[in-house]
Parts: structure tokens; sequence; C-alpha cells
């Protein structure tokens, strides 16, 4: 028995050697891998590639569809020369002749941006950037040159409509951009400008739309801006503020800035405005606004407090022209406007924009507080005449 016990101790201790051997040096006669025994994990799929187009981050649909339709905007204006007072003296000219430095005189040339609104030539662009111009030319995207000439514009809102002609004064098929809607656009949404900054050539840039309704800046008479911090430069004037989807909403007018760069803040003339400007000029060659001769200044705080008012909101009337519209529906100095047809007046610039906003000739019931009463009085508005409000 005992011997038995030792032959399987021996054929046990001989079989788990070889075991060893084996797994030791040949592994793979059992099945088994050298290295790590665990299964190696299935490849990771290769990342789905995106197309350039469609990536959130590039807006190059939008400005493909937008950049057809900015143009650039070349004027030249003659310089009168001075002439010498010499040269009205009958003796110096009889021993120097007429002289005086003839031929043509100088001209001097001014760039700027503009966009084409109809497919029949129409342009929108800023007033300053045309204005007093002797000769318009307009350069496509497509690299042609044409003449343009000026249809009308309006000095108060500073926008002026242009409609461009072949040589022959045919008109041509032009690429319109497509018009955004005021009621679409929100602070923080994406704002493309495009323009012609320093003459550089056709330039985009991006920010967002930082503030709606910006007034009180002294640029224009009628001022409800749209703030923006895209990059707008001199020659970015009369270009297009355009939204994500490639369609107008402004017309960039303006920038804040102590150096003449821009230091990211904007202002363009929302499409809603301009839009109106452009119908009238279209149709008629001018802008008719309403009025009816007052003048208003704002209700501060002491002020609201003498007068007894509950707040700031209204305009205080601090005269009124002789004669005026206002005049004949009784409209007193001292009286604060609180309403126009309905809509209530907060400061002296709304009060002027709902004023404005009236047809000459309609009657129109105005809302006004004197001393502790509120009174209703009803005015035939008047038609305003065209004022220029110098630039800053």
């Amino acid at each position: 028995m005992r011997r038995l016990w030792l032959i399987f101790a021996q054929t046990v201790t001989i079989g788990l050697a070889i075991l060893f051997v084996i797994t030791t040096l040949k592994p793979e006669w059992l099945g088994k891998e050298t290295g790590d025994s665990r299964p190696e994990p299935a490849p990771l799929p290769a990342p789905a590639r995106v197309e350039p187009a469609l990536a959130a981050t590039s807006y190059r649909q939008a400005a493909q569809k937008a950049l057809p339709s900015v143009v650039h905007i070349f004027t030249a204006q003659k310089i009168k020369e001075r002439r010498h007072p010499f040269l009205d003296d009958p003796i110096f000219r009889h021993f120097f002749g007429e002289g005086g430095g003839g031929g043509e005189s100088p001209r001097t040339s001014g760039l700027g941006s503009g966009v084409i609104v109809s497919a029949s030539g129409y342009v929108l662009t800023n007033l300053h950037v045309v204005e007093a111009a002797d000769q318009i030319e307009i350069a496509l995207s497509d690299g042609r040159n044409l003449d343009a000439r000026l249809v009308g514009s309006d000095p108060e809102s500073d926008l002026a409509v242009l409609q461009i002609s072949e040589p022959n004064g045919k008109l041509l098929a032009l690429p319109a951009i497509s018009l955004g809607r005021m009621d679409d656009v929100g602070v923080g949404d994406v704002a493309l400008a495009i323009g012609n900054p320093f003459g550089v050539g056709q330039t985009v840039t991006m920010g967002i739309i930082s503030a709606l309704g910006r007034s009180h800046l002294g640029i224009n008479t009628f001022e409800n801006f749209i703030q923006t911090d895209a990059a707008i430069n001199p020659g970015n004037s009369g270009g297009a503020l355009v939204d994500s989807e490639g369609r107008l909403i402004g017309i960039n007018t303006a920038i804040y800035s102590r150096s003449g760069g821009s230091l990211g803040i904007g202002f363009a003339i929302p499409i809603s405005i301009a839009q109106d400007v452009m119908q009238q000029i279209i149709q008629t060659g001018s802008v008719t606004r309403g009025w009816i001769g007052v003048e208003a200044q704002e209700i501060t705080v002491d002020l609201a407090e003498s007068f007894g008012l509950p707040d700031t909101h209204g305009a205080l009337i601090a005269g009124v022209q002789r004669g005026s519209p206002a005049d004949a529906g009784g409209i007193k100095p001292g009286d604060i406007m609180l309403a126009v047809a309905g809509r209530a007046v907060r400061d002296p610039q709304g009060m002027l924009d709902l004023i404005a906003g009236q047809k000459p000739g309609e009657t129109v019931a105005f809302t006004l507080r004197r001393q502790k009463n509120v009174v209703e009085t009803t005015v035939r508005i008047g038609k305003r005449a065209p004022q220029r409000r110098a630039r800053e």
C-alpha cells in the first residue's frame, strides 16, 4: 500500500512539473496567449466626419448668402478753387493774363459700403457716404464697376437710396439681399457686419447684438440703433448687418471710438426703419414725418418731485411754436406729454418718434398732464421740415 502511494505521489509531482514547463514555455499548446489573458476591448468607432458647411461654429452659409449683395461705393467731389483777389484787377490781368491755375478743379474721393435691396438695382447706404458727391460708382462683388444715381435721401436718419444702371442707362438684375424682421432680433443673437473697412476689400466680422433701441447718442435726429460688438471700422458705413441666416437686419452707420478704430461698440439702423425710409424715397423721392411744433425736455427726478409725479416717464413741454398745430390744439408750456395716439411717451426722444410716425393731415389724440389733472386734446398733424443734424 505504501508503495502504491509513493508511485501516485511521484506521478502527480511529475505531471505538475510538466504542466508548469508547458505553461511557461509553450502556452499556445494549452490554448492561451502570452501576456494579459483578458480579451482585448473592441476598437472604438471612428469619429463621424462633420461637413465644414454644417459645423455649428461656422457662418459660411450666411456670409455666402449676403456677400454678393454688399457693394463698395466710391464717390468723387469737385473742390472749388479759391480765386486770387488780384485776378479781379484789370491792370494785373493786362500784365499777367488770366492765369490763376486754370484747368479742372481737383477732386476728392470717398469710400463706403452699400447693400443691394432690390433686383432692380436699388441700394441702401448712409447719406454721409454719398453726400455732396458729384459722381457715384459702385463696385460689385463680381468685380464689375457701374455708375449709380442718387434717388433720394433722409438727413434725419442718415439714409440714402441709390440705383445702379449700366452705362447705356439700362437697369440690371442684381442679387438682392433677403430682409430680416426686427421682431426676430434679440440681444445675444449672432450678427455679421459686412463692408469695406479702410478700403481693404470686402470683409466679414462677427459679434452679437449687444443692445437694442439705443438713442440719445447725438448722431441722428431719429435714433433707435442696434448696438453690436462686431468690428465696424471707417469704410463699413452703409454696409450690412446680417443675422446668422444672412438676412439684413441693419445698416451699419457709426462707431464709438477714441482712436478711429473699432472698440467693440458699433451702431446700425434697424431694418424696420431703413425699409420704411427706402419705400418712401422710392415712391416720393423724400421722407414725410409728422410735426406739431413743440420743444420738449427730459423729466429729471427733481422735476418729477416738484410736479408731484410718480415717475420720470413723459416729456415736459418747454415751448410751443406760435401758430403751430400744437398751439392750435391747446398744448401749453409746462404740460407733460403722456401719450400720443394712445401710445405711452417715455421721454422726449420717444415723443419725437411717435409724432414723426403720424401722417400729416391726420387728427391725433394727445394725453397731457396739466398741473394735477390729466387732459385729453386732439391735434391736426403738420409736416415736418427735414433738418440735418451734425454728426460727431
